[in-house]
């Protein structure tokens, strides 16, 4: 999908960069609702495809769905999206400290970049999963179970900690041991994470457009790595500062200085990226390798900001509403 869609984001790109389509609106901040379908409530309260880059949870609401599902956004590069009949606690928004409960059915938790200080945890059922790396972790409320399809968790339960790597999971329930599953099996019986794949490659699109409209319109619109609104696709997509990142899913998020001149698909489940198993590419790297990529890296970048040596500035992006 990405190849068919090159011409068609390369024109939008310069025909909507003249009016800031990107930086429409101002930075999600985390419990920012960025997609629902179906019966979806915040506080009892029905969320609505229009009111998609406003709503937003405050804390302690409780995002719910019924015969639906929803995708709420973290920390920039991190999207929960929680199943049917499900619900999720914000407990606390901050940046530094973000942290959910699943409450009830299932969510599972996109986690494409995470900053070194960030403590980013999902609680159920008494315990607590810090989620340590980039990857992509399941939740279930009702099987009171937490797996790691890819990435790191640490879960403490039962005043126990037991690390969780890939294809570890780990029932909250004696002995409180992790045990291994079939990864790929799960993913192919699972609606909830090829429903999540289809999001996260919707969102790597979105971030690609966003980023040439960046690329295209100069350094009034880069406001620094985060989330960005794309009025197009009617949801924040998430735009990173250095090189490219991949989602687990394989998906690529490109920095604006690589918008143009992208190859591959990523590595996750659905192929090999250019560089193997690499989850973020930086700019210098890419500057190493020549060719096509590097011809977008020389230069001092928008502001005399250089692009090789990386742009993890803040949790900033997007405009002000």
């Amino acid at each position: 999908m990405f190849k068919q869609l090159k011409g068609f984001l390369v024109l939008s790109s310069l025909l909507l960069a003249p009016f800031g389509l990107a930086l429409a609106a101002g930075s999600a901040i985390p419990g920012t609702v960025n997609y629902v379908e179906g019966q979806v409530s915040i506080a009892g309260q029905p969320v609505t495809p229009q009111a998609i880059g406003s709503a937003q949870l405050q804390t302690n609401q409780v995002l719910q769905t019924g015969q639906g599902r929803a995708e709420m956004l973290l920390t920039p590069g991190v999207f929960l999206r929680l199943g049917d009949n499900s619900s999720v606690r914000l407990i606390s928004p901050n940046l530094g400290d973000t942290r959910v409960e699943l409450l009830q059915g299932r969510a599972i938790v996109e986690v494409t970049e995470i900053f070194k200080d960030s403590n980013l945890a999902v609680l159920l059922d008494g315990a607590s999963a810090r989620l340590d790396k980039p990857g992509l972790y399941s939740f279930d409320a009702d099987g009171r179970q937490v797996r790691v399809f890819d990435g790191k968790a640490s879960v403490q339960a039962d005043n126990r900690n037991v690390n969780l790597d890939q294809d570890r999971q780990l029932a909250l329930m004696p002995p409180f041991k992790a045990t291994r599953f079939d990864a790929k099996a799960q993913a192919s019986l699972d609606p909830l994470y090829g429903w999540s794949n289809l999001r996260s490659e919707y969102e790597a699109e979105a971030s690609m457009q966003s980023a040439r409209t960046v690329f295209v319109g100069g350094g009034s619109y880069w406001d620094g790595p985060g989330w960005y609104w794309n009025p197009y696709w009617d949801m924040y997509g998430f735009i990173p500062g250095d090189g490219i990142w991949y989602s687990a899913f394989g998906w690529p998020f490109y920095s604006p200085w690589l918008a143009y001149s992208y190859r591959g698909y990523g590595y996750g489940f659905h192929g090999q990226g250019f560089v193997a198993g690499a989850r973020h590419i930086t700019g210098s790297a890419l500057a190493a390798r020549g060719g096509s990529e590097s011809a977008r890296i020389g230069g001092g970048g928008f502001a005399s900001r250089g692009f090789a040596g990386g742009m993890h500035g803040g949790f900033g992006g997007g405009g002000h509403r």
